[in-house]
């Protein structure tokens, strides 16, 4: 992904996401997954995000119910972007991407598509909905790590 977008470019990814999301689903089988459920008092963001971690791998990665524009897209596109990682890289990619909303020093090298959240900061409000699903990814990684 170039580094140099555009605000329509960033704009058209997050639409993209938002309008065909390609991870957003029950798992046929949710009881072999990992599972978290999040909402947002500012929003109308309740969702739950299924993992399926195996041999340190996240395998699978889904997200199902209601969510805005930003959560919609930030949690499509980071199932997309953890799914073939190990546990140890997906936590990485999920610490670069909370370094980067908030303004902190980032590795934008490992943050693909997902870098088009970079100015989430400057919308306060929008936190919350830009991280919600990454918070829940990151609850099951450090969850299943810490129990082995």
């Amino acid at each position: 992904m170039p580094i140099l977008l555009n605000p329509q470019m960033m704009r058209q990814v997050i639409m993209d996401h938002y309008e065909n999301p390609q991870y957003k689903k029950t798992p046929e089988k949710p009881e072999i997954f990992e599972k978290v459920h999040m909402h947002s008092s500012n929003c109308i963001d309740d969702i739950n995000v299924y993992a399926l971690l195996e041999n340190d791998l996240v395998k699978e990665a889904y997200w199902d119910g209601i969510a805005c524009t930003i959560s919609t897209s930030s949690t499509d596109i980071m199932c997309g972007l953890l799914i073939g990682k190990n546990w140890k890289d997906a936590k990485y990619i999920i610490d670069q991407y909370h370094h980067m909303i908030h303004e902190e020093p980032y590795d934008d090298s490992v943050l693909d598509e997902a870098i088009v959240f970079m100015n989430t900061s400057k919308q306060a409000a929008r936190i919350k909905c830009a991280t919600i699903g990454w918070d829940a990814m990151d609850e099951i990684i450090c969850k299943h790590h810490h129990e082995k």
